[in-house]
């Protein structure tokens, strides 16, 4: 006998319909590759991989006020010709109950060049508009960086606004913990 026995087919007809429309809901905005462009246009992108150790993790987290879920930190490291253009860091992290994936753009200094949304897996409406993403640019890791200071919230999408915020935060962190250059 199946195990479906207990189920209505309206109940069997639901259940279908929610499990096929949850990917629906998921959008890809840019691959890494066409947000680094963006960042970097007419330079040299290396990706390179660092490990963290417990003391590294335990500072990023003192110096973020965010958890620092990885020791695994992946980076990209930008140049024209001999020169640093800046460095970028993909964050992927719980919005409400599904992931955003971010490219966080650091300048050479090691301050917000941009921030591109590489995916959201939540409903659209709770994305905020792309204007709102340029109050990043040029914030270090300090006081200024944090919602209802210098960062300012979005209504109907303040989970999203809250969890930015902390990704970059998180990033500035890891670049400062990381020495800001490979």
């Amino acid at each position: 006998m199946s195990c479906w026995v207990g189920f209505s087919r309206k109940a069997l007809a639901g259940l279908l319909a929610l499990t096929l429309a949850a990917p629906a809901a998921a959008k890809v905005f840019l691959t890494v590759d066409e947000a680094l462009k963006l960042a970097f246009p007419d330079s040299r992108v290396e990706r390179k991989t660092a490990y963290l150790t417990a003391d590294q993790v335990r500072r990023a987290r003192e110096l973020s006020g965010v958890e620092v879920p990885s020791a695994l930190v992946t980076r990209w490291v930008a140049r024209r010709g001999a020169q640093p253009a800046g460095f970028a860091y993909l964050d992927t992290h719980r919005v409400r109950t599904l992931p955003e994936t971010l490219l966080v753009v650091l300048d050479p200094q090691g301050k917000v060049a941009r921030v591109e949304v590489i995916a959201f897996r939540e409903p659209e409406e709770y994305l905020p508009r792309g204007a709102w993403y340029e109050q990043f640019r040029g914030h270090g890791l300090d006081r200024e960086l944090q919602l209802k200071q210098g960062i300012h919230p979005v209504t109907g999408a303040s989970l999203t606004a809250r969890a930015t915020t902390d990704a970059v935060r998180r990033v500035l962190a890891l670049h400062q913990v990381l020495g800001g250059a490979p």
